[in-house]
């Protein structure tokens, strides 16, 4: 079952000045998709285009109906005022959750990241790796059958980074699909099932790391090689 079906013709921040082009992919129950590009391909606005925070959009974006998702940026956005207990209140308030559901969910999910002596503390004087770990909290509270994360890896340290990947694997087994910005390109060959490579605004690879392997013609290649494999094609055609 598809969560998500996405088909841009072309989307910016203004109309004749596109950022990325012909864009289509869809995202199923339980699979954990890679969004793989180099700095400034249009993975960010492909995001955002998801997102709906694009100016200009022509094309189609589908979500099953009544689906809850949670988006989780790059860099971690807290309130100034709020502790992480209060963002979490906040969020169960926002998103209409029972109570005694909620402060259990919370409390598992703080102590599993080590975050429950922190909980009522102010994120914003967290550290890095600490603030990362508070955004998978915030996006796992309302049980989302989608999630969009751009680069989750920053600021982990090696156990979180477990941790993390763990719980991702813990909520596809649950049903949630996965769009996964990445530039760990090592790790995103493990626990991928599918990639979407962008490069130059477009589209230029998708599917398994075997069709990948065969649209390179690279039958024991590495993700990285075939990436910039890729790449390199896509420039020499200009």
């Amino acid at each position: 079952m598809s969560l998500l079906k996405v088909a841009i013709q072309s989307a910016g921040y203004e109309k004749k000045k596109e950022i990325i082009q012909n864009i289509n992919f869809t995202i199923k129950k339980g699979e954990l998709v890679g969004l793989i590009g180099p700095n400034g391909a249009g993975k960010s606005t492909t995001i955002k285009s998801l997102l709906g925070l694009m100016e200009f959009l022509d094309g189609e974006i589908s979500y099953i109906n009544d689906i809850n998702y949670s988006y989780l940026p790059e860099r971690p956005i807290f309130y100034d005022e709020l502790t992480l207990w209060e963002h979490l209140d906040f969020v169960a308030a926002v998103e209409g959750l029972e109570e005694k559901v909620f402060k259990e969910k919370a409390n598992t999910l703080l102590d599993k990241y080590k975050l429950s002596e922190h909980a009522h503390e102010n994120p914003t004087k967290y550290s890095k790796g600490m603030q990362q770990k508070a955004m998978l909290v915030l996006a796992m509270i309302t049980n989302p059958l989608l999630y969009i994360i751009d680069e989750p890896f920053m600021g982990l340290d090696p156990n979180a980074m477990k941790l993390f990947l763990e719980s991702i694997e813990m909520e596809r087994n649950r049903g949630a699909g996965i769009l996964m910005s990445t530039h760990v390109l090592d790790t995103a060959e493990k626990i991928c099932d599918r990639f979407l490579m962008i490069h130059d605004g477009h589209l230029v690879a998708k599917g398994t790391i075997e069709d990948i392997r065969r649209q390179c013609q690279l039958p024991n290649g590495s993700l990285y090689d075939c990436f910039h494999m890729l790449a390199e094609g896509a420039e020499n055609e200009k």
